[in-house]
């Protein structure tokens, strides 16, 4: 079997994207990691890694090996947490990953309340609205807010909350086209909505009772920032998430509609690898942030 050791420096040279880089973050000389590198591809029988004077390259070998390499060393660091006792303090760097609304509106206010509460744990949060594969790309934990359920997975999901659709309107249209007074009416009324191919919106009652609702398609998008700008904007009426029109009702720039009934819900749930989710660094942030984001 190939010395484990050597393992660890193959993935401090992946990660650091380099042997000089790797070298200087864990203080060895760089000939060192190159010798113990290429004594595990003679080991394996495999080359993991092209290196030229100009060029650095992991094989797709390599990027196989590297994947349960690094759970090694997490299932490893999860072992040593285990012996020092769960009280003892998290350190070590958290990668999180959220959509670009979701990081404003939530974790914004949360992460820098993270970072203070716990000194030795690094945050890096990573925004974005492509897809991203939580595994592959070596994030800690995710945090997702949904309208539907997500899908079945390898993932651990923890649901942390959930917040109401609320039917929202500019002053300036419901004085041109008239309040509505039951669900029915909505039919009559031009709908900002997400999708032309969306059949409406579901209504529930506070008790209990649901309707189904088409209005006119007048705009689309598929943002929600965008549709409360054109509800504003006097184009119609659109659902929204409580926190993202509160504000906005508060001052009279929106005004809530039929205000005993919502229009569904978005579930908030963190997701993170089983393996990661063991670390005492990972743990305290998923507490922190359920704590503070919802009813788990």
């Amino acid at each position: 079997m190939a010395n484990l050791n050597d393992f660890t420096f193959f993935v401090h040279v992946v990660d650091h994207k380099g042997f000089a880089p790797a070298a200087r973050a864990l203080n060895v000389p760089k000939s060192t990691l190159s010798k113990r590198v290429a004594e595990l591809e003679r080991d394996l029988g495999v080359r993991l890694i092209n290196r030229t004077s100009r060029r650095f390259a992991v094989t797709e070998t390599g990027e196989d090996f590297y994947r349960h390499a690094a759970a090694m060393l997490i299932e490893a660091e999860a072992a040593e947490n285990v012996v020092k006792g769960r009280l003892a303090e998290p350190s070590g760097t958290v990668r999180i990953t959220a959509s670009v609304p979701t990081a404003q509106l939530s974790l914004a206010p949360l992460l820098p309340q993270l970072a203070l509460a716990y000194p030795k744990v690094r945050v890096v949060l990573h925004a974005t609205d492509r897809f991203v594969d939580i595994i592959q790309e070596s994030f800690d934990l995710a945090v997702r807010d949904h309208f539907a359920p997500l899908p079945d997975s390898d993932l651990v999901q923890r649901r942390v909350g959930s917040e109401a659709k609320l039917l929202v309107a500019s002053p300036l249209y419901l004085d041109r086209c008239g309040l509505p007074q039951k669900p029915e009416d909505i039919e009559q009324h031009d709908g900002l909505l997400t999708s032309l191919t969306a059949e409406g919106w579901t209504m529930q009652h506070a008790d209990g009772s649901v309707v189904a609702v088409s209005p006119r398609p007048r705009f689309v998008a598929d943002e929600s920032r965008v549709l409360r700008e054109a509800a504003m904007a006097g184009l119609g009426i659109t659902t929204l998430p409580g926190k993202l029109c509160h504000e906005e009702i508060a001052s009279g720039a929106l005004v809530r509609i039929l205000p005993e009934w919502t229009a569904g819900k978005v579930t908030t749930t963190i997701l993170m690898p089983h393996r990661r989710g063991q670390l005492p660094s990972v743990r305290a942030a998923v507490d922190f942030i359920a704590a503070r984001l919802g009813d788990a």
